[in-house]
């Protein structure tokens, strides 16, 4: 780490999720030193223009804070490759994004000296310079070492989000929670989308953006509230 604080950021995992923290942290005065190659190179040049694409070891090998977002299948090899191949590197940070693993996955990292953290922002990442946007919106859940939890809980701060501190133990519950909250949603969106059409109603999904938006924000305002009538039911 530099004296001034800022960090070398390397990004392993060029989908939606790892360009947008790369450009979040780059935002806080940090500097993103590699990116991996993903499906779509030219977006995540947009996102991270002039970051050198690089392969995974030489991110690692270049970074003070290295941001894994990867699928969550793909975590364990991926930081037990790395460390097969002694790309970490004593006190470095390493930061994965997903919302079920805890620290564990992070174990072969760790076992070398590298300092594990679990960090991952509650939205839905679009891929695009609008989740910037929505995670100063956003709470992150953080999960690391007692000695270092004010360094996840600076980094989401840097990311623009409120930090949650999310005990280890507790990862699998709260990304059973964040799953249902995104697929009852989209789930019942599309259920409701398609009785819409098959009624005749032109651009359904337009049609239930305002009463879907004011139904969740009356949900989290008030989830004691179950009178239908608020929502434009027969009393």
């Amino acid at each position: 780490m530099s004296r001034d604080g800022r960090l070398g950021v390397g990004i392993v995992g060029a989908g939606k999720v790892g360009p947008i923290i790369g450009a979040a942290l780059a935002g806080a005065g940090h500097a993103v030193v590699g990116v991996t190659h993903g499906s779509d190179d030219d977006r995540v040049e947009s996102v991270l223009p002039g970051v050198p694409f690089l392969d995974a070891p030489e991110v690692v090998r270049r970074a003070e804070l290295v941001v894994l977002a990867v699928p969550h299948d793909e975590l364990p090899a991926l930081v037990a490759g790395l460390a097969g191949v002694s790309a970490w590197q004593i006190g470095q940070l390493v930061m994965h994004t997903d919302a079920g693993h805890g620290l564990g996955v992070l174990a072969p990292a760790a076992a070398v000296g590298a300092i594990p953290l679990a960090i991952h922002p509650a939205i839905t990442f679009t891929g695009t310079s609008m989740d910037l946007r929505q995670l100063t919106d956003a709470f992150a859940a953080v999960t690391a070492p007692a000695a270092v939890l004010p360094i996840a809980q600076a980094l989401a701060v840097e990311l623009g989000c409120e930090p949650v501190v999310v005990a280890d133990a507790d990862r699998p519950r709260y990304a059973e929670a964040i799953a249902t909250a995104t697929e009852f949603s989209r789930s019942i969106v599309r259920q409701a989308a398609d009785l819409l059409a098959a009624a005749g109603v032109e651009n359904p999904r337009a049609f239930l953006s305002t009463i879907v938006h004011s139904s969740v924000d009356q949900a989290l305002t008030d989830p004691a509230s179950t009178d239908p009538g608020g929502v434009g039911f027969a009393p």
